[in-house]
Protein backbone atom coordinates (compact mmCIF):
# COMPACT_ATOMS: atom_id res chain seq x y z
CA UNK A 1 0.00 0.00 0.00
CA UNK A 2 2.90 2.43 1.05
CA UNK A 3 5.00 2.08 -1.83
CA UNK A 4 6.95 4.44 -3.45
CA UNK A 5 6.72 6.20 -6.64
CA UNK A 6 10.32 6.86 -7.04
CA UNK A 7 12.08 4.68 -9.61
CA UNK A 8 15.22 4.40 -10.86
CA UNK A 9 16.70 6.65 -12.20
CA UNK A 10 14.12 9.10 -11.04
CA UNK A 11 12.44 10.87 -13.44
CA UNK A 12 11.73 14.85 -13.37
CA UNK A 13 7.36 14.16 -12.99
CA UNK A 14 8.43 12.03 -10.01
CA UNK A 15 10.88 14.55 -7.78
CA UNK A 16 8.12 17.74 -8.92
CA UNK A 17 5.35 15.07 -7.45
CA UNK A 18 7.08 14.56 -3.98
CA UNK A 19 8.67 18.08 -3.82
CA UNK A 20 5.06 19.79 -4.25
CA UNK A 21 3.56 17.56 -2.23
CA UNK A 22 6.01 18.03 0.66
CA UNK A 23 5.40 22.01 0.16
CA UNK A 24 1.44 21.73 0.42
CA UNK A 25 1.96 19.57 3.26
CA UNK A 26 4.43 21.45 4.83
CA UNK A 27 2.06 24.73 4.33
CA UNK A 28 -0.92 22.74 6.35
CA UNK A 29 1.25 21.51 8.84
CA UNK A 30 2.24 25.25 10.07
CA UNK A 31 -1.50 25.98 9.74
CA UNK A 32 -2.37 23.43 12.35
CA UNK A 33 0.34 24.31 14.67
CA UNK A 34 -0.71 27.87 15.08
CA UNK A 35 -4.00 27.47 15.37
CA UNK A 36 -5.19 28.99 18.70
CA UNK A 37 -1.75 29.09 19.40
CA UNK A 38 0.60 32.09 18.77
CA UNK A 39 4.11 31.44 17.20
CA UNK A 40 6.78 33.97 15.34
CA UNK A 41 6.31 34.57 11.34
CA UNK A 42 9.89 32.70 11.00
CA UNK A 43 8.55 29.44 12.60
CA UNK A 44 5.31 29.32 10.84
CA UNK A 45 7.76 30.14 7.67
CA UNK A 46 10.13 27.45 8.53
CA UNK A 47 7.46 24.75 9.17
CA UNK A 48 5.79 25.17 6.13
CA UNK A 49 9.05 24.68 3.65
CA UNK A 50 11.11 22.11 5.89
CA UNK A 51 9.75 19.37 4.65
CA UNK A 52 10.15 20.57 1.14
CA UNK A 53 13.77 20.98 1.77
CA UNK A 54 14.44 17.67 3.96
CA UNK A 55 12.56 16.06 0.97
CA UNK A 56 15.30 17.33 -1.78
CA UNK A 57 18.14 16.24 1.00
CA UNK A 58 16.61 12.96 1.36
CA UNK A 59 16.54 12.45 -2.56
CA UNK A 60 20.34 13.62 -2.59
CA UNK A 61 21.73 11.32 -0.43
CA UNK A 62 20.14 8.51 -2.57
CA UNK A 63 17.45 7.63 -0.28
CA UNK A 64 19.81 7.27 2.76
CA UNK A 65 17.79 7.82 5.25
CA UNK A 66 20.10 7.64 8.16
CA UNK A 67 22.78 10.27 5.91
CA UNK A 68 19.85 12.29 5.14
CA UNK A 69 18.01 12.57 8.31
CA UNK A 70 21.50 13.50 9.88
CA UNK A 71 21.80 16.41 7.65
CA UNK A 72 18.01 17.72 8.21
CA UNK A 73 17.60 17.40 11.57
CA UNK A 74 20.81 19.32 12.46
CA UNK A 75 19.60 22.39 9.87
CA UNK A 76 16.13 21.49 11.59
CA UNK A 77 17.74 22.36 15.25
CA UNK A 78 19.93 25.23 14.33
CA UNK A 79 17.32 27.50 15.52
CA UNK A 80 17.20 26.52 18.65
CA UNK A 81 20.74 26.86 19.78
CA UNK A 82 20.32 30.66 19.61
CA UNK A 83 16.65 30.43 20.73
CA UNK A 84 15.27 28.13 22.78
CA UNK A 85 11.55 26.29 21.65
CA UNK A 86 9.19 25.50 23.29
CA UNK A 87 8.05 21.75 23.40
CA UNK A 88 5.16 22.69 20.42
CA UNK A 89 7.53 24.27 18.69
CA UNK A 90 10.01 21.23 18.71
CA UNK A 91 7.12 18.82 18.32
CA UNK A 92 5.83 20.99 15.42
CA UNK A 93 9.68 21.13 13.64
CA UNK A 94 10.02 17.31 13.74
CA UNK A 95 6.33 16.48 12.64
CA UNK A 96 7.71 19.05 9.43
CA UNK A 97 10.91 16.79 8.96
CA UNK A 98 9.12 13.50 9.30
CA UNK A 99 6.77 14.59 6.14
CA UNK A 100 9.90 15.19 4.59
CA UNK A 101 11.10 12.00 4.55
CA UNK A 102 8.38 10.29 3.78
CA UNK A 103 7.92 12.32 0.38
CA UNK A 104 11.62 12.53 -0.26
CA UNK A 105 11.69 8.46 -0.03
CA UNK A 106 8.54 9.04 -2.45
CA UNK A 107 6.05 7.19 -0.03
CA UNK A 108 3.30 9.98 -0.70
CA UNK A 109 0.49 8.44 0.35
CA UNK A 110 2.40 7.58 3.70
CA UNK A 111 2.99 10.84 3.94
CA UNK A 112 -0.70 12.56 3.52
CA UNK A 113 -1.79 9.48 5.87
CA UNK A 114 0.54 10.36 8.31
CA UNK A 115 -0.29 13.80 8.08
CA UNK A 116 -4.01 13.86 8.43
CA UNK A 117 -4.05 11.18 11.51
CA UNK A 118 -1.29 13.41 13.26
CA UNK A 119 -2.71 16.67 12.26
CA UNK A 120 -6.36 15.72 13.40
CA UNK A 121 -4.33 14.54 16.93
CA UNK A 122 -3.16 18.21 17.31
CA UNK A 123 -6.31 19.76 16.65
CA UNK A 124 -8.53 17.57 18.91
CA UNK A 125 -5.86 18.21 22.18
CA UNK A 126 -5.59 21.79 21.05
CA UNK A 127 -9.77 22.63 20.94
CA UNK A 128 -10.06 20.06 23.88
CA UNK A 129 -7.31 22.11 26.02
CA UNK A 130 -5.76 18.87 26.55
CA UNK A 131 -3.13 19.34 30.22
CA UNK A 132 -4.69 22.98 30.61
CA UNK A 133 -5.80 22.44 33.69
CA UNK A 134 -3.05 21.51 35.38
CA UNK A 135 -0.30 23.19 33.32
CA UNK A 136 2.28 24.74 35.44
CA UNK A 137 2.82 28.59 35.01
CA UNK A 138 5.71 30.92 35.65
CA UNK A 139 5.37 33.82 38.16
CA UNK A 140 7.70 36.92 38.89
CA UNK A 141 7.27 38.86 41.56
CA UNK A 142 9.46 42.01 42.89
CA UNK A 143 9.59 43.00 45.78
CA UNK A 144 11.66 45.87 47.88
CA UNK A 145 14.88 44.80 49.31
CA UNK A 146 14.21 45.45 52.77
CA UNK A 147 10.76 42.58 52.77
CA UNK A 148 12.31 38.78 53.88
CA UNK A 149 10.88 36.79 50.89
CA UNK A 150 10.98 33.69 52.88
CA UNK A 151 7.12 32.21 53.15
CA UNK A 152 6.20 36.15 52.35
CA UNK A 153 3.52 34.84 49.56
CA UNK A 154 2.89 31.37 50.78
CA UNK A 155 -0.50 32.13 51.80
CA UNK A 156 -1.78 34.03 49.15
CA UNK A 157 -0.31 30.65 46.43
CA UNK A 158 -1.72 28.77 49.18
CA UNK A 159 -5.43 30.09 48.99
CA UNK A 160 -4.87 30.58 45.36
CA UNK A 161 -2.84 27.31 43.59
CA UNK A 162 -2.81 23.44 44.25
CA UNK A 163 1.01 23.74 44.23
CA UNK A 164 3.52 26.22 44.15
CA UNK A 165 7.74 26.17 44.20
CA UNK A 166 10.31 29.28 44.41
CA UNK A 167 12.89 28.16 41.49
CA UNK A 168 14.68 30.98 41.62
CA UNK A 169 16.06 34.81 43.12
CA UNK A 170 17.64 37.00 41.83
CA UNK A 171 18.58 40.91 42.70
CA UNK A 172 17.21 43.84 39.95
CA UNK A 173 17.39 47.32 39.75
CA UNK A 174 20.88 48.15 40.99
CA UNK A 175 20.41 45.57 44.11
CA UNK A 176 17.53 47.82 45.76
CA UNK A 177 14.47 45.14 44.35
CA UNK A 178 14.34 41.14 44.73
CA UNK A 179 12.53 39.13 41.50
CA UNK A 180 10.96 35.91 43.22
CA UNK A 181 10.16 33.80 39.89
CA UNK A 182 7.61 30.67 40.79
CA UNK A 183 6.46 27.77 39.20
CA UNK A 184 3.06 26.97 40.44
CA UNK A 185 -0.57 25.27 38.91
CA UNK A 186 -3.30 27.51 39.57
CA UNK A 187 -6.65 25.25 41.39
CA UNK A 188 -8.89 27.70 38.56
CA UNK A 189 -7.14 27.59 35.02
CA UNK A 190 -7.72 31.64 34.47
CA UNK A 191 -5.68 34.32 36.28
CA UNK A 192 -7.85 35.75 38.34
CA UNK A 193 -7.49 39.64 39.28
CA UNK A 194 -8.03 38.84 43.06
CA UNK A 195 -5.04 37.06 42.86
CA UNK A 196 -3.03 39.23 41.55
CA UNK A 197 -4.02 42.30 43.44
CA UNK A 198 -3.17 40.36 46.36
CA UNK A 199 -0.08 40.12 45.16
CA UNK A 200 0.56 43.53 44.30
CA UNK A 201 -0.92 44.25 48.34
CA UNK A 202 1.91 42.27 49.93
CA UNK A 203 5.06 43.19 47.40
CA UNK A 204 3.74 47.03 47.38
CA UNK A 205 2.75 47.38 44.28
CA UNK A 206 5.67 46.51 42.57
CA UNK A 207 5.98 44.06 38.99
CA UNK A 208 3.70 40.54 39.11
CA UNK A 209 4.00 38.54 36.07
CA UNK A 210 1.76 35.80 35.41
CA UNK A 211 2.46 33.51 32.59
CA UNK A 212 0.09 31.64 30.55
CA UNK A 213 2.46 28.54 30.89
CA UNK A 214 5.90 27.46 31.74
CA UNK A 215 7.88 28.26 28.63
CA UNK A 216 11.43 28.99 27.47
CA UNK A 217 11.67 31.90 29.86
CA UNK A 218 11.51 30.45 32.78
CA UNK A 219 15.19 29.86 33.26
Amino acid sequence: MFRSIISVPMSIGQFLICLFTALILGILASVVFSVKKHHTNSLAVSIALLPSVVTVVIMMVNGNVGAGLAVAGTFALVRFRSQPGSAREITGLFFAVAIGLACGMGNILLAVVFFAVFSAAVLVLTFTGFGENGAARQLKITIPENLDFDGLFDDILEKYASSYELNRVRTTNMGTLFELTYTIILKDKHISKAFIDELRTRNGNLNVICSREVDKDLI
